[in-house]
């Protein structure tokens, strides 16, 4: 493995500091990246779109503007992959769907101007399920889990899940609107964050339910992360949902260690309905946590399920209420999963929704209460590590009563909008990554970010890559 080849499989934090002292030129590092995209993607199938040359007139920019002294900071010349729903400009945004097949952005996404305002190169548009939903259209192939690609590679952020883990860029950008940030993360085993509902900007991003959709990165490392997340935050009048929260030093809150933290823990939550080795790993790393000096707790989060039931009928009737200009008249070009997941938001009745809504408000203060006791609260990722793809067909449409256990962990955080972030505790027997998921108040992803790093250096099981084949 050449040099090059092998920084391209370390983290942001490794890597910027070489390009800021010109030990490392950015248009050396593109093109190591691409060629690593060329010998790996045909059988990941993590891009949808390579965008090769826009990518090599970035990094010679970056390259340009590092040797005349003007270093824009630690993302500047570091190759990022945007989901193929995030808006570019001139560049196809298809969100895997043959409804915008065609479709070319007049603009960016709000988060495409920060990052490439922050010197970011871009790989290309990465794979997703049909409009971010669960399931792939049939004239789209879908990404392969690196670790196994006969296994799930999460659901609608698996490209850059995919893409992440696979060292085909340094980190990228997932949506969750009922996981898709939190999933994929956990079977491909890298770091992803669901920040607080409107710390990031949704402006140019196509939405799957626009009361639950989360916009967060997803990277090899928490401090990598908190990197992202703090180019990306801030307010846009553009999307009236954005928080004016102030800004925070990410990495000097990460420094301050995680001593005194109170972690809060429902074992009984984080039992049910989940696979013993998701469980096990949980709970092993609250005695990690402890050893760190951090203070395990026992809480109780009475109900807190009673949300994933809801999820998709609230779902549903949102992505209804997009979807308009093309659903009913263009149903026979939608996937089956798509257009099961419309034709159910046709049934759900305004009681349902406002049930759901109503769910919200009890989340909201579920997670509240449970915060006066505790700073984080810890729980499995998802209900088990990654299955056979052959357990979950990409076209397979799931009854409601299905998605609702599946959701169990992920939904109640997409209703409340407090931030999640997930990250590698281990991995099962089969050699699949295990996940866990930190939850804080809103606003407090640094409080986050300072437990998982403690819980990184404390194991290093974010340091593993996956045995690759060409």
């Amino acid at each position: 493995m050449s040099p090059l080849s092998e920084l391209l499989t370390r983290t942001i934090t490794d890597v910027a500091p070489l390009i800021a002292k010109r030990e490392i030129s950015p248009v050396e590092l593109f093109e190591a990246q691409l060629a690593r995209i060329a010998e790996f993607d045909g059988v990941l199938r993590s891009h949808l779109l390579v965008t090769a040359e826009g990518g090599r007139a970035q990094a010679l920019e970056a390259e340009r503007e590092i040797a005349a002294g003007d270093y824009r900071g630690p993302l500047h010349g570091i190759p990022l992959g945007l989901k193929d729903l995030i808006c570019t400009k001139g560049i196809p945004t298809t969100c895997a769907s043959p409804i915008l097949r065609d479709f070319r952005p007049l603009l960016n996404a709000a988060i495409v101007d920060k990052l490439a305002g922050a010197g970011a190169l871009f790989t290309g548009k990465l794979n997703l399920t049909e409009f971010a939903l669960y399931g792939y259209h049939p004239e789209f192939d879908y990404p392969r889990n690196p670790w196994n690609t006969d296994y799930w590679a999460g659901v609608s952020s698996s490209g850059s899940g995919v893409a992440v883990a696979a060292s085909l860029c340094f980190g990228a950008i997932g949506t969750d609107t009922g996981g898709s940030i939190r999933f994929p993360s956990a079977a491909c085993g890298v770091v992803g964050l669901k920040p607080t509902f409107g710390k990031v900007s949704r402006h140019g991003i196509f939405p799957l339910a626009d009361t639950l959709d989360h916009i967060g990165p997803m990277t090899r490392s928490v401090a990598d992360c908190a990197l992202m997340l703090a180019a990306l935050e801030g307010r846009d009048e553009r999307d009236p949902s954005t928080r004016s929260d102030p800004a925070v030093d990410y990495l000097a809150e990460i420094a301050r260690g995680a001593e005194g933290i109170r972690i809060g823990i429902d074992r009984d939550y984080c039992s049910e309905d989940t696979d013993p080795e998701m469980r096990e790993a949980c709970f092993r790393a609250c005695y990690i946590l402890h050893g760190q000096k951090m203070i395990p707790q026992d809480i109780s989060l009475p109900g807190i399920t009673d949300v994933a039931a809801h999820w998709q009928d609230t779902c549903a009737v949102d992505a209804l209420l997009r979807h308009r200009e093309w659903f009913p008249a263009r149903a026979a070009d939608y996937g089956p999963v798509f257009r099961a997941l419309l034709e159910y938001g046709l049934t759900v009745s305004a009681e349902d929704y406002a049930r759901g809504q109503k769910l919200r408000q009890f989340t909201m203060a579920l997670f509240d209460k449970a915060f006066r006791e505790v700073d984080v609260i810890v729980c499995p990722a998802a209900p088990s590590a990654a299955m056979p793809q052959s357990q979950f067909p990409p076209q397979q449409v799931a009854p409601p009563e299905a998605v609702a256990p599946l959701v169990r962990y992920s939904a109640p955080t997409n209703f409340s909008g407090h931030p999640s972030l997930t990250v590698p505790n281990g991995f099962t027997a089969d050699g699949l990554p295990t996940a866990m998921q930190f939850i804080g108040r809103h606003g407090e992803e640094a409080t986050l970010f300072r437990v998982a790093a403690a819980y990184e250096q404390a194991t290093g099981w974010h340091k593993r890559r996956p045995p690759l084949a060409a």
